[in-house]
């Protein structure tokens, strides 16, 4: 949605994103009907952090990740995205500077689509290619990524023919393929097995512990997918936030039982989190 100058002049006036902000929401509700789906929430991500968002089913998870990933506006509050603000700029413009994995986008991608075109399709945010042409540097870009993400061998497979574990990372090689400057995750690791599971984790420990890597946000609601390397936490519960911070002060047995409704027992063992009922 695009604003005249003189809207968008006046939203700046209004709110202003901190310089250092990646991602910034300040008094944030999305209302469907008379339900708030995530309420007054504020949060800021900045740049080089690596968030958890996590809480329980309904907790309102995915809804904030479509108010960061410019897909979803609120009812009230300020956005602000990479130095942009939410309702004064074209987010058509803006969300080719987001990458984003998640099941909604899973269910746009056709089943016929090639693996490789799945990927280089993000240059335009399209999904299913069509007649656009690309350049050759976003084609090398695409086979990169897929090559860097184990995909290699399915470069020619149709995506409906993929497993579960393999969509994930095909999708996760399409959020990075225009070089974003912030990265949302939704859920990656949700509908793999143990295996699929360890190794997704393994590889978006590297991404975290890359210093060139962009901000990330990871959604999940299981304590075991957490990724060694990320910094910061934001719990959510009935959409609105329990805590957020510093992952050590954030990922407490305190918090994560206020969050999730029932007394947890949490234990660290190299950088990994694991939970059980107290």
């Amino acid at each position: 949605m695009s604003t005249s100058a003189s809207d968008a002049h006046l939203h700046d006036d209004l709110f202003a994103p901190d310089s250092d902000a990646v991602l910034q929401l300040r008094g944030v509700t999305v209302r469907r009907g008379t339900k708030n789906l995530i309420e007054d929430v504020d949060w800021t991500v900045r740049e080089g952090e690596r968030w958890i968002v996590m809480g329980p089913n309904g907790a309102g998870k995915s809804t904030l990740l479509q108010v960061a990933a410019a897909r979803m506006h609120p009812t009230t509050g300020d956005v602000g995205i990479l130095d942009e603000v939410l309702g004064a700029v074209d987010v058509f413009e803006l969300r080719p500077r987001i990458g984003l994995s998640s099941a909604q986008l899973a269910q746009q991608v056709p089943d016929g689509e090639k693996v490789q075109d799945a990927v280089v399709t993000a240059s335009y945010g399209v999904t299913g290619r069509w007649r656009e042409e690309y350049e050759v540097e976003d084609e090398g870009r695409a086979l990169a990524l897929i090559t860097q993400w184990g995909l290699s061998r399915l470069a020619h497979r149709r995506f409906g023919t993929l497993s579960e574990g393999e969509r994930k990372r095909v999708l996760i090689a399409r959020a990075l393929m225009t070089d974003p400057e912030l990265m949302l995750l939704d859920e990656p690791a949700a509908g793999l097995d143990l295996a699929g599971r360890e190794k997704l984790v393994a590889q978006l420990t590297e991404v975290a512990e890359d210093e060139f890597a962009p901000a990330l946000v990871l959604v999940t609601h299981h304590l075991e997918e957490v990724p060694p390397g990320f910094t910061h936490a934001l719990l959510l519960r009935d959409g609105q936030v329990v805590t957020a911070g510093p992952i050590e002060q954030t990922l407490t047995e305190e918090h994560l039982s206020a969050a999730f409704g029932m007394p947890l027992k949490v234990s660290q063992h190299k950088g990994r989190y694991a939970a059980v009922a107290a």
